[in-house]
């Protein structure tokens, strides 16, 4: 059995609900926020809006040929370089709807300074270019509980290898 599931290619329907709807939708799936979270869901991102599909797929750090970690514009642009896309904003509350099966963290510690273990980071644009504000979304399982948490960091925070991204993939040619 493995450790976790891993995202090689998975449709999420993003928006088309408003922000009171989503803030509802997340609680009766039972999925726990922290402030930063709470925070990110006030920004008028969230402001209702059409739905829409993306595909996403999962890469590590290392994956994308950073073996030796990377900071998060150095991960965005090694992503782009290989046709991956950025996230839309508020992709990561409807990411963490329809992503059930996430493998639990065996860590349960929430704060670290660090990617946590189990942790899927959204890659997405940051909300706001203020470093004090969270930057965007992570998904994590910890005992039991499925968890959308905010994170906040600089761009030269380091990130290792083995910490995972959420990307988009390009649509289809037609």
């Amino acid at each position: 059995m493995p450790d976790r599931t891993r995202i090689e290619k998975l449709e999420v329907q993003i928006g088309g609900l408003s922000r009171p709807e989503l803030m509802s939708r997340l609680d009766s799936h039972g999925i726990l926020l922290n402030v930063h979270a709470e925070t990110l869901l006030q920004d008028v991102v969230f402001d209702e809006r059409d739905s829409h599909s993306v595909m996403v797929t999962e890469r590590t750090v290392a994956e994308l040929g950073l073996s030796n970690g990377a900071t998060l514009p150095q991960i965005f642009e090694a992503a782009q370089q290989q046709g991956l896309l950025l996230c839309p904003m508020d992709a990561g509350p409807y990411l963490r709807m329809v992503w059930t099966d996430q493998t639990a963290s065996r860590d349960s510690v929430m704060s670290s300074g660090r990617a946590p273990e189990g942790g899927l980071t959204v890659a997405a644009e940051a909300f706001r270019a203020d470093h004090e504000y969270p930057k965007g979304f992570y998904l994590r399982v910890v005992d039991g509980h499925s968890w959308l948490r905010g994170y906040w960091c600089d761009d030269q925070h380091l990130w290792s290898p083995e910490d995972r991204f959420i990307f988009q993939l390009p649509p289809p040619s037609v």
